[in-house]
């Protein structure tokens, strides 16, 4: 249950093959949270090759993917990438606020093929989550930046009933992850939330956390 915010930090996290003459790199992600009230929760940060894929629409999430869905705690997430052989992983420390970033960095062995994969929640929701699968940064020179695309999903694994009970946000301190999955259990791209505003007399959201676009940005620079 996520009840508070938290400034956002920098968390470094380091991985690299062992016996092996390839030169580091580091790379620095920057989340920022362009959402009008939803807040997002402690960020998970893969940088992995092109054997590892995080999730995929029309499939069902992961158990992982399910605790940071519904419940917004990455460790689970993270330790799925570590087992599928990911080259660098870190989390943030803290829930990341409308307006606010968190910045992670992250160094590994160079291999052109690497790429990001990044996870939050939409803590206003019963299991919405945003982030980049698999972005190509491997091509990046020294000092290039790249903006990365994100997308909102909907993980299938909690009926969107909105209730305060069922929101672990602000909006509602209630449930985080439950491990029961609804029927659908599939992830889709995120419809967005009703709110009682709309017409949804249970729901513990307003109009105020409503989304249509993008609610978080992902900047990856190369340092190193």
């Amino acid at each position: 249950m996520l009840l508070a915010l938290a400034v956002p930090i920098v968390i470094a996290g380091c991985g690299r093959d062992k016996g092996t003459t390839a030169p580091a790199v580091t790379y620095t992600i920057t989340a920022t949270n362009v959402s009008n009230n939803q807040p997002l929760s402690p960020l998970a940060v893969v940088v992995h090759t092109d054997g590892y894929t995080a999730w995929r629409t029309g499939v069902p999430a992961s158990s992982g993917l399910e605790h940071l869905a519904e419940g917004g705690d990455p460790a689970q997430f993270i330790d799925e990438a570590k087992a599928a052989g990911s080259r660098a992983t870190a989390t943030g420390g803290g829930p990341i606020a409308p307006g606010a970033a968190a910045t992670i960095t992250l160094s590994t062995v160079s291999s052109s093929d690497l790429r990001l994969t990044t996870a939050t929640m939409l803590v206003n929701t019963n299991d919405g989550f945003t982030g980049a699968v698999g972005a190509i940064i491997g091509d990046l020179g020294i000092g290039d930046s790249r903006t990365v695309p994100v997308f909102v999903y909907d993980a299938g694994t909690e009926a969107n009933e909105e209730t305060a009970a069922t929101i672990p946000g602000p909006a509602g301190n209630g449930e985080g992850y439950n491990s029961v999955r609804e029927t659908r259990n599939v992830i889709a791209l995120h419809s967005g939330v009703v709110t009682h505003d709309d017409g949804l007399a249970a729901s513990a959201l307003d109009e105020s956390h409503r989304f249509q676009a993008p609610v978080m940005t992902i900047v990856v620079t190369r340092t190193k």
